[in-house]
Formats: C-alpha cells, structure tokens, sequence
C-alpha cells in the first residue's frame, strides 16, 4: 500500500508499506481523507522538535472501517465512516492522575511521535473510533483541528459574560471563534488577513480587527469601553501576539495560549501581577471537546467547504506542505485526498 513519508526537512516520499492486520481489540481503516496540521508543516520544515525522521504524517482523520478484531464491540461495524481520536495517554503521570489525559506527559500523538495516518490503510485501537452517524468524510477530517479551539475556550472558562478575543484565525483560532460564539460570548477576532476575518464573522465572531492596518489596543478598548477583554485566546504563536494578549487583556481576566511561539519572549511580568490573570496553556483536546465539535458540526450549519484551502492527492502531499510553506497566511487547511 502507498504511505508518505518525510524523509528529512524539505523532502518528501511516496513509498511502499505492508497493510497492516487489524488485532483483536484493533479495527483495520481505509483512509478517505487527512488534514494537514500544522505539526505536519512543521516536520516538513524541520521545525518540529518531536518527530524524529523519517516520519509518517497525519493525525486528523476521516476513514472507513474496513474489518474489526475479534474484541472489538459490536457496535463498530464494517462500512463505518469514523475519525480517530490520535492521541494516546499513559494513565500515570500528574495529568493522566488529574483526569487531563490530552495534556499527558508521555502523549504519542499520530504524526509526530510516532507514524501517523498518511496510509491507505491503518490499524488503531477501537476504543479511539468517534463516530457520529450525521457527519460525512469532510465534516470527520476537519473534527480534531477544530476540537483544539474548542478546548481552549474550555479552558478559558468562556461564558456568556465575557469579551473574548482570539488573536489568530487560522483553523484552531476558527475553532475557538466558533465555541466562544456557542458559549454566548462576544467575540473578537484578530488577524492580518482579510478573507480569514470574513470568514470569522459568518463562524460567529461580533466583532473583527484586521492588525495589519487597524491599531489594536484603540479598537478593543472602544469595543470594551476601556476595560479590556474578560479572555484572550492566543492562537498564533507570534511573539507579538503573546504580548497583546498579556497587555489587552482586562484585569482579573484569562489568558489562554494554544500557538508555539517560535522564539523565546521577554514580558513585563508586573502585569501578571497587577493583573492578577489566569495565564493557561491549552494542548490538543480532551474527548468531550471532540464530542462537542461532532455535535456542532451534525446541525450542518457549518460552511466547511470554506474552511478547506487546497485539497491534493495522496501522491502530491509533497507539493501540498510546499505550497502552504509559501503561502502559510493564506491557507486554513489542505486536504489529502488518499481513497475515493
């Protein structure tokens, strides 16, 4: 069968692999589609501290359940169209002990620590399978990017109280706009690119600010008259935007950071202090987020053909992580297409 495979930075394969046999607690997939993530450009770039060459891509899934192991339930059956959940936990660690399994210290996730899904076919545990009887393949593959914003505003405790402000609208930064505005929230949305911040207003954001060519701090202080913003969700991962969100934010309010910053970042520490914030991390998705993200996505009120930048072929997933490598503040997501 065809995998990809990234060779080194810079260099990607089409190679041969065995198909795998499913075990007896495994299902066997047929892969239809997988999203590219950042982690994926990442790896490609050479910028990825995880992975280790060469590396099999690919962790947001949509396939079909082709054959089952003997111990696996009986309500996974054959013909299914499912995603995966693709990380894994060690039950041991504090955040495993702290029911945080999506923030476990040893997490493998597919893709980076270990081979991902970019196959025509896969084996993985059933106890991994989400299925949501509404969704079709593209609904599916967009599901886990999605539920990384979803988790952020959970973590940001996001109510229908607040201002939040997502510094970011690339696809985790969608997927917090789009759980802020369900939770009732006013909702800012921030970005340097104009079709990106369009495309904010019809996923719920109230309110947009294009940082390019409108001065930040005057705009959300008009927006809170003053006050600042009750949450500021940063889903980036710019320097610049780590220091907004600590110089924005209202007193007494929450921080939340999903986005790598790619250098390290002085700030003036007084203010988490004077403050008094709640400054949070947020990594990947805990179940429920992807639970929530299926469920939004079944009332199928959701433009996800818009939030699909370029779809390629399994054979030219190469020349897809080249284009977004070029075009990074452009695209939103790049599909593979690897099985009708």
């Amino acid at each position: 069968m065809k995998s990809i495979q990234i060779i080194k930075p810079g260099e990607v394969a089409v190679i041969e692999t065995v198909k795998p046999v499913p075990a007896k607690h495994e299902v066997l997939l047929k892969i239809k589609l997988i999203g590219l993530c950042g982690s994926d450009l990442s790896s490609y770039l050479g910028k990825n501290p995880m992975v280790n060459y060469p590396v099999v891509p690919g962790h947001e899934i949509a396939a079909e359940i082709v054959s089952c192991g003997s111990d696996v339930p009986q309500h996974l059956t054959e013909g299914m169209l499912v995603t995966v959940n693709p990380y894994t936990h060690c039950s041991s660690c504090p955040a495993c002990k702290n029911q945080r399994f999506n923030a476990c210290q040893y997490n493998q996730t597919l893709g980076v620590q270990r081979n991902g899904a970019l196959s025509e076919y896969i084996t993985v545990p059933w106890s991994k399978i989400l299925y949501h009887e509404k969704l079709n393949a593209l609904e599916l593959v967009l599901t886990e990017p999605l539920s990384v914003g979803f988790h952020a505003v959970d973590r940001g405790r996001v109510s229908d109280s607040d201002i939040c402000v997502v510094l970011g609208c690339g696809m985790i930064g969608i997927g917090a706009i789009v759980r802020a505005s369900l939770q009732g929230a006013k909702v800012v949305a921030v970005d340097i690119d104009g079709e990106k911040l369009k495309l904010a207003v019809e996923l719920g954001a109230d309110f947009i600010i294009n940082s390019a060519d409108q001065d930040l701090h005057h705009e959300l202080q008009a927006i809170t008259n003053g006050a600042g913003p009750d949450v500021v969700i940063e889903a980036a991962g710019n320097p610049v935007t780590y220091l907004a969100a600590i110089d924005e934010v209202a007193f007494t309010g929450r921080v939340v950071c999903i986005g790598y910053a790619k250098s390290d970042i002085s700030f003036a520490t007084q203010l988490f202090v004077q403050k008094e914030l709640d400054i949070m991390g947020s990594r990947n998705a805990m179940p429920k987020d992807i639970e929530a993200v299926m469920k939004y996505l079944g009332r199928k009120n959701c433009p996800v053909d818009k939030l699909v930048s370029k779809r390629v072929s399994i054979e030219v997933t190469g020349e897809g992580l080249e284009y977004w490598s070029k075009h990074a503040g452009e695209v939103l997501k790049i599909i593979v297409e690897v099985s009708n």
